[in-house]
């Protein structure tokens, strides 16, 4: 639904809310080298506060606990990795979110070159989640989106 692979993206899924933004993380090679690495290694999750239960690399099909706690109260989110790309210009991926994750859709970072700029890109379309409380938070979850993705846009600089 989020498309890692395409350089342009024109949601379809008009049940869910989208988001897309785009920042500069770097620029030249070692920026490209550093920011493609750890993209691939969850790194704008575990930099933004939270913990991923998986050690290595994105896999496409790996079912994946994301934690995060605030405010002494510990949140899961599981996850599963749905489109991994990985390409001389764009490396990313996307996973959707499963039964117990606070909002139900899918989310993508995709680390991309424009001649020596290394730009990091998020798109997601969410929706409420169809459990409570999760349900009836969603209008709170919606502010705390924002704060996240703004911490997700600083993880890669």
């Amino acid at each position: 639904m989020t498309e890692p692979a395409s350089f342009s993206w024109t949601p379809t899924d008009g049940s869910r809310r989208p988001f897309e933004i785009t920042a500069v993380v770097g620029y030249g090679d070692d920026a490209w080298v550093r920011a493609s690495a750890d993209v691939l290694h969850w790194k704008v999750k575990t930099r933004s506060g939270f913990r991923v239960d998986s050690p290595g690399p994105v896999v496409p099909g790996e079912r994946v606990s994301v934690t995060v706690t605030a405010l002494g109260v510990t949140v899961m989110e599981p996850v599963e990795v749905v489109a991994v790309v990985q390409d001389v210009a764009r490396v990313g991926f996307a996973y959707r979110t499963l039964p117990g994750h606070p909002v139900d859709g899918e989310e993508a970072f995709i680390v991309h070159r424009e001649g020596e700029e290394v730009l990091l890109t998020i798109r997601s379309l969410t929706r409420a989640s169809p459990q409570q409380p999760w349900r009836a938070l969603y209008p709170g979850l919606q502010l705390i989106q924002r704060l996240v993705r703004w911490r997700y846009l600083r993880s890669l600089s």
